[in-house]
């Protein structure tokens, strides 16, 4: 199955690229571009840049590029069709596929079919919750007692499942679905004789949908009293379900989220839809888990500010405390709030009202540090033992926060609460800083120095353009090793970056005018010649380049980025995407600061000079190394000859460049 050219194209037309990647992550504009933290790795500085002008992203910690069609592959993990029938439903553009049998869709992609199966039991105890006699009496007559509205039930896309052993399997049957998937899925059960059953029976359901929307898992809550049945069932893990990943809500929650810059965390699927209805909508749950690691660099992507909000259980609240350390450890501001003893947000938010609500939060929120030491205290009493315990795990909170600004505030305000001096404080915690500083230093030595090659900067004389340095011609060294691509940063010579330079100018300024009649490209490509790049990615973007200028087509960066070949696009990507932006204040204060247009002849002659220059240097390598081997005279003479050749191209380079030659 095949989706049209015509098709592709509008998608990739209408699909912007803040818009679908604002859907996932929280961007912050920085002159031209947008910033956030890349949500591919694990970083507390972002490093993450989106260019609308280019609509291309890149990510310069991890090293993701590519365009809104790749993000979603990348970040929902699906494939190239899959991205784009996801965009498509995004702003409404209509797919013309031909129709498939559900049997064939699910021999499409094994991932793609779960997906397609929990989509159908979705709608199905959605339906069921609607439209039965059976729905209607025991599911709705629930959701309606506990307050929620039609459009809520909708919002959330409630539903109920038959109190019988098999309805969902017979409809699946009926609809093509095989017994097998919806095994995969987590729906159904089989028992070892080889009777299979639905897995929630006379439950209302509350389907779980991850970031975009799509549903990955189901929590089901049973209505009759049963000791043999648990209160709550969960979807298991699947290929698309990991609960440690996931929160309750977020894809309702994100926008809120965004907009508040604040995010509420709470336990229950019915917290978070209360306080949705009630109009508080920047809330998720953690479905009733620990609070993971996953689950934290998730609502990081959306904002770097958390409340979590307690009922009045002070054990279920003691036991929480101690995994929250990890939360401050990824850098977010985390607060806490708990609710009068029988309350917990879903009842207090009934109770009395959104405004209400808003205002105890606002009176009753805590930041994590002072909760914890509250909580703590109260228990220790007067006991010096206990207190000291006490000042040691707070100590050890408090050294988790990675800002040293924020860590000394912390340290002021603990002192003052436990009434010890603050440099006793400070102390201890660069004690247990400096311990894991060891670890770190420890690691780092078990994986091995790095071996990156830093690219010396360039210090050039400007150029009589029209005299190409043509007396001092170089080619490539004929037996220079070709490396894999792409080429491992600690593996990367300096001739790799003057490559990557090289192509960096003809790709950003090949059509720029150097001087009347003389381009970027047309100067650049003068004066290579016939040399090829090592590199071969560099190499194969040079022959493209080559042949577009014999086609009198100057091939650029937007060449590139449409290329049908994907290592050309995140090569571009890379070369066109600047980290770093010059500050408007430099405008303000009319300081005027050159640009790289500015410098433009300086940059392409120097980069000429310095490729010729490492190629003159590896052929004297080579020729001595060839002279050593020799016991022929003639040949001798021969190869000295040629190696002075080099050597007067290597000294003149050199001075042109105003480098030191040993």
């Amino acid at each position: 199955m095949r989706i049209p050219e015509e098709t592709i194209d509008r998608i990739r037309q209408s699909a912007d690229i803040i818009d679908v990647i604002s859907d996932y992550v929280s961007l912050k504009k920085r002159g031209q571009n947008w910033i956030a933290c890349c949500p591919f790795h694990n970083e507390k500085t972002p490093s993450f840049n989106v260019s609308p002008s280019r609509q291309i992203y890149k990510c310069f910690g991890c090293g993701k590029a590519g365009d809104p069609v790749r993000f979603v592959m990348d970040i929902e993990n699906i494939g190239y069709p899959e991205a784009l029938r996801h965009l498509a439903k995004k702003y409404g553009i209509e797919v013309a596929e031909e129709q498939l049998t559900p049997d064939e869709l699910i021999k499409q992609n094994e991932r793609e079919s779960l997906f397609i199966v929990l989509n159908f039991a979705k709608d199905y105890y959605h339906s069921h919750l609607l439209t039965s006699e059976e729905g209607h009496s025991i599911g709705l007559s629930y959701f309606r007692e506990r307050g929620f509205l039609d459009n809520t039930v909708q919002a959330f896309e409630l539903g109920y499942s038959s109190d019988q052993w098999d309805a969902l399997l017979q409809e699946a049957g009926r609809r093509g679905y095989r017994p097998e998937l919806l095994e995969k899925a987590g729906l159904v059960l089989s028992k070892e004789g080889g009777k299979t059953y639905d897995r929630f029976r006379g439950r209302v359901i509350f389907p779980i949908h991850n970031v975009s929307g799509r549903v990955i898992a189901f929590g089901a809550r049973i209505l009759k009293t049963d000791k043999n049945q648990p209160k709550y069932l969960n979807s298991p893990e699947t290929e698309v379900y990991h609960k440690s990943q996931v929160l309750y809500g977020i894809f309702q929650a994100k926008n809120a989220i965004r907009q508040e810059d604040i995010c509420y965390l709470t336990e229950g699927y019915t917290d978070v839809i209360s306080l949705h209805q009630a109009g508080i909508k920047n809330v998720v749950a953690s479905s009733g888990t620990s609070l993971t690691i996953e689950q934290i660099r998730l609502i990081s992507r959306f904002t770097q500010n958390v409340t979590i909000l307690y009922d009045g259980d002070a054990a279920g609240i003691k036991a929480a405390l101690r995994g929250l350390d990890m939360v401050l450890e990824e850098g977010l501001n985390v607060s806490v709030a708990t609710f009068p003893d029988g309350d917990d947000p879903d009842s207090y938010v009934r109770k009395v009202g959104a405004e209400a609500f808003r205002s105890y939060l606002s009176r009753h929120s805590n930041d994590f540090i002072t909760f914890k030491t509250d909580i703590l205290l109260k228990d220790a009493g007067d006991n010096p033992f206990k207190r000291a315990e006490i000042i040691s795990e707070v100590i050890q909170s408090i050294s988790k926060i990675p800002d040293p600004i924020k860590r000394q505030v912390f340290f002021q305000k603990t002192a003052r609460q436990l009434q010890v001096d603050e440099q006793t404080l400070i102390s201890e915690s660069n004690r247990m800083l400096l311990n894991q500083q060891k670890q770190q230093v420890k690691q780092q030595e078990k994986a091995g120095p790095s071996n990156r090659v830093n690219q010396q900067s360039s210090v050039s004389a400007p150029p009589d353009l029209t005299e190409l340095l043509h007396e001092f011609p170089v080619e490539s060294p004929p037996t220079a090793p070709k490396t894999a691509d792409p080429l491992p940063s600690k593996n990367r010579s300096p001739l790799f970056y003057q490559e990557e330079e090289c192509i960096r100018l003809l790709i950003n300024y090949g059509a720029h005018e150097l001087e009347p009649d003389i381009s970027v490209c047309h100067y650049m490509l003068s004066e290579l010649g016939t040399m090829e790049f090592v590199t071969p990615i560099f190499n194969k973007m040079l022959n493209e380049i080559r042949e577009g200028f014999l086609s009198s087509e100057i091939r650029t960066a937007d060449y590139f980025l449409r290329h049908l070949n994907q290592d050309f696009q995140h090569q571009a990507i890379s070369l066109v995407t600047v980290r770093h932006q010059l500050s408007e204040n430099w405008q303000k204060h009319e300081i005027y600061v050159p640009t790289e247009v500015d410098k433009l002849a300086d940059a392409a002659f120097g980069n000429i000079l310095r490729l010729k220059k490492l190629v003159a240097e590896q052929q004297m390598k080579e020729i001595k190394q060839l002279i050593s081997q020799t016991n022929d005279p003639v040949e001798s003479d021969r190869l000295m000859l040629e190696y002075m050749h080099y050597k007067k191209v290597d000294i003149e380079i050199g001075r042109l460049l105003g480098t030191v030659i040993s």
